[in-house]
């Protein structure tokens, strides 16, 4: 991949908008009991049909591809998300669709994007993230979908932002998960534009916050990562590609404990009727920390797909606390 990647423009998020519909859909804006946080709301991305925001960014990377790109289908790496949502776009177009994961890529998550048509290749870490930075795989024919370095999922992501401004007006706070940045970079963009005041934010784990550290020290960082369940977001390094976007797009770093993403997903599921996966739930941990600003704030539930097994004992272990 050569050149420097820049920011969608509104213009590029709003005809992203058109060619997304009938595929993603609008999801709620959902106000949060005034007992847990003062006017904060929850955009419920957990509701789209793969249960992720990743079909926008997927369905507007193939929709600006065309047919011709197209024919001999496509494949992306991903640990989850974006392999659902390329999956799921590929079967609504009747192309092949392939994915390379990471070895520790959760059960659940490849189960999904196998029911949806796609086919699984496993590998170590390094290899996958090699894909991530040379946007290709050895060996694997037909376009690749990148999941966060691609104006066009870029574009596709910042539709949500688009949907957040025009119902909420003074927004003081965005939290969004932050994985490879092109979620953030997406939303960050669309609200420089329509709504300078409001503040962007990128909400890591402490187990995995290479942001946090790059913004510290001025460049991109690599950190060490202790895997958790929160396997939707932070991994030990920033993209190179993506650092400067970020560091002029958002407005800092909010790092949460694993503790405090188990008692959002917990809050999400016992007060609201939310399921969150880990990813999902941090910005609402981050949202809930006595120690943040107030005003108005949104949360972004970027997902919901989190192993049953591991959200059985979320819930048991609060309930016996």
């Amino acid at each position: 991949m050569t050149g420097t990647l820049a920011p969608p423009s509104l213009d590029d998020v709003r005809r992203a908008r058109d060619r997304i519909a009938g595929i993603a859909v609008r999801t709620p804006l959902l106000r949060v009991p005034a007992d847990l946080a003062h006017d904060t709301h929850l955009k419920l991305e957990n509701l789209q049909p793969i249960g992720s925001f990743k079909i926008r960014g997927a369905a507007n990377a193939m929709a600006l591809a065309g047919r011709d790109a197209l024919r001999r289908g496509v494949y992306t790496a991903s640990a989850g998300n974006m392999a659902q949502g390329v999956a799921w776009c590929a079967r609504e177009l009747g192309i092949p669709c392939r994915v390379i994961v990471p070895e520790h890529a959760p059960r659940a998550k490849t189960d999904a994007i196998e029911r949806l048509g796609g086919i699984v290749t496993k590998v170590p870490f390094d290899v996958w993230w090699q894909a991530l930075v040379e946007h290709r795989h050895p060996g694997v024919d037909g376009l690749f979908i990148h999941p966060f370095a691609d104006p066009a999922v870029m574009a596709g992501n910042g539709t949500i932002a688009l949907e957040i401004l025009e119902v909420l007006d003074s927004v003081d706070s965005i939290f969004v998960p932050y994985g490879g940045g092109g979620l953030i970079a997406g939303i960050a963009a669309v609200a420089r534009e329509l709504s300078p005041a409001t503040q962007v934010y990128a909400v890591e784990a402490e187990t995995a916050a290479p942001l946090t550290a790059s913004f510290a020290k001025g460049q991109p960082t690599t950190v060490e990562v202790t895997r958790t369940f929160i396997d939707g977001m932070g991994s030990a390094a920033v993209s190179a590609e993506m650092w400067p976007l970020i560091k002029n797009l958002v407005a800092g770093t909010r790092v949460v404990s694993v503790a405090q993403v188990e008692s959002a997903v917990c809050t999400l599921a016992e007060r609201v009727r939310v399921v969150a996966e880990g990813a999902g739930a941090a910005p609402l941990a981050a949202a809930l920390d006595a120690s943040q600003p107030g005003g108005r704030v949104v949360c972004l539930v970027s997902g919901g797909n989190i192993d049953i097994g591991v959200f059985a004992r979320i819930l048991r272990s609060e309930a016996n606390e």
